[in-house]
């Protein structure tokens, strides 16, 4: 089996673990930054956590240390992604201080782009060192 058949990774192989909802109440940020819509008002933390694939679809090891370039975030209301649509984040597969796998991503980073009481669906592709990527991951829902 060819390397490109072998990488389309299914992403329930990365399965996304959930959007945790992280502390706070609703306040505003020390730092000012002013995200979402309504102003000053800041994001609460939705921290989006996964587990980096350890293998291809046809049960082939990979390394993901060293496979992975990194992972796209998408974002929408649909929770219907496309080939064609831009990522609203894209994160590194490594840690370039620390050498170690990223595994989470806050949303609210997103701010600007989210707006509070609506209802998002987020998706992941996993973005290997060649550039192929893998199936969207199953959409997971959040909304501040």
């Amino acid at each position: 089996m060819d390397f490109r058949a072998r990488w389309t990774l299914s992403l329930s192989a990365m399965i996304l673990l959930g959007v945790l909802v992280g502390c706070g109440g609703g306040g505003t940020s020390s730092s000012g930054d002013g995200g979402g819509v309504g102003g000053g008002n800041s994001l609460p933390a939705k921290i989006l956590s996964w587990a980096a694939p350890t293998s291809y679809t046809d049960s082939t090891p990979m390394n993901p240390l060293a496979d992975l370039d990194g992972f796209e975030i998408y974002v929408n209301e649909s929770g219907s992604f496309a080939a064609t649509d831009t990522p609203m984040a894209v994160v590194r597969a490594v840690d370039p201080v620390a050498q170690t796998l990223t595994t989470s991503f806050n949303l609210a980073n997103l701010g600007s782009y989210l707006s509070r009481g609506i209802t998002y669906r987020v998706s992941m592709r996993a973005v290997a060192l060649t550039g192929l990527k893998s199936d969207f991951s199953p959409p997971a829902s959040f909304s501040f």
